[in-house]
């Protein structure tokens, strides 16, 4: 099946500095592909250049098949973009905003649009100039999804949103996706993407660093396991067992013991069984902890950002 999103050594510099470089990415449809990095790493960069926005220095990119440049104006009727400095007209109503961006789409229901402004808990009757961050961003996301694109491309699309609206977007994604749309989705939250993509790639420096499903990374997940445990326990069918990389023990009657476990946790969970358990506490390492770690990066505590 032919990738909907696709580039081939993609670049674009600035005199010596670099804004994207040899990027190779093959994304697929019905995909919901995480697109991540710290501010400046080249996200929007490589959206721009996707979107024909800016030119590559060298490479190419493909949307649908077509040429992101020479095909440019009938790549962008196929497709939603929120972009990343979001910008709209102050003095419309978020309503007469839908209705004129609808007469340029061939697909445009405004049912659709306004069940979308509820969802997302918007007041489409207010002019976008009176609304508040979190309230404009709902706009970028009402017009992106309003016309079910083939194709949606978003640049922090949850910037100023609350949590519960954050929820709302995401189950906006996860229907649009089984419906066979594919989502682009830029973001340097990572535990934003870790729910709804089916796979992310991380970008540093303006170089993919690498490329992960989401199923991957979780199942070679590292957690950290304390164990509160009544009587005398034997700990050694703990410390026998293939998933638990280190285990430290504190205290006597009870035991608290802390665990180190990489991958599936099934086992552990079984072996406890055997214990008299008093509390259990289980954390998983953050989605952004595993990329620092597979990248080989420091983490952001280990940086010494000098004075």
């Amino acid at each position: 099946m032919a990738a909907v999103v696709e580039t081939n050594g993609l670049s674009k510099r600035y005199g010596d500095v670099v804004g994207v470089a040899d990027l190779d990415l093959a994304i697929q449809p019905g995909e919901v592909f995480g697109f991540i990095g710290p501010n400046g790493s080249g996200k929007t960069t490589t959206i721009r250049l996707l979107l024909d926005f800016i030119r590559p220095t060298s490479g190419t990119a493909a949307i649908f098949g077509l040429d992101s440049h020479r095909s440019s104006l009938e790549i962008r009727r196929r497709l939603g973009y929120v972009p990343g400095d979001l910008t709209l007209f102050d003095r419309l109503t978020a309503d007469d905003l839908f209705t004129w961006l609808g007469r340029l789409r061939v697909r445009h229901d405004p049912g659709h649009a306004a069940e979308l402004a509820d969802r997302l808990m918007l007041d489409p009757s207010r002019k976008i100039g009176d609304l508040s961050t979190g309230n404009r961003q709902k706009v970028g996301l009402v017009q992106a999804f309003m016309h079910r694109p083939e194709l949606l491309v978003l640049d922090e699309p949850t910037s100023g949103l609350d949590p519960i609206v954050r929820r709302s977007f995401q189950e906006l994604v996860a229907e649009v996706a089984a419906e066979g749309a594919t989502v682009f989705l830029s973001s340097h939250v990572l535990n934003e993407v870790e729910d709804v993509c089916d796979r992310v790639a991380m970008i540093t420096d303006g170089r993919l660093r690498r490329i992960d499903e989401i199923t991957d990374l979780r199942a070679r997940s590292h957690r950290r396991v304390e164990v509160v445990l009544g009587g005398s326990p034997d700990l050694q069918p703990l410390d026998r067992l293939a998933c638990v990389d280190h285990l430290a023990v504190v205290g006597d009657q009870p035991v608290t013991a802390t665990l180190d476990v990489v991958g599936e946790i099934d086992p552990l969970i079984k072996t406890l069984g055997r214990y008299e358990i008093e509390d259990l506490l289980i954390e998983p390492k953050s989605l952004e902890d595993l990329f620092l770690e597979r990248c080989d990066l420091p983490s952001p505590e280990a940086v010494d950002h000098g004075d």
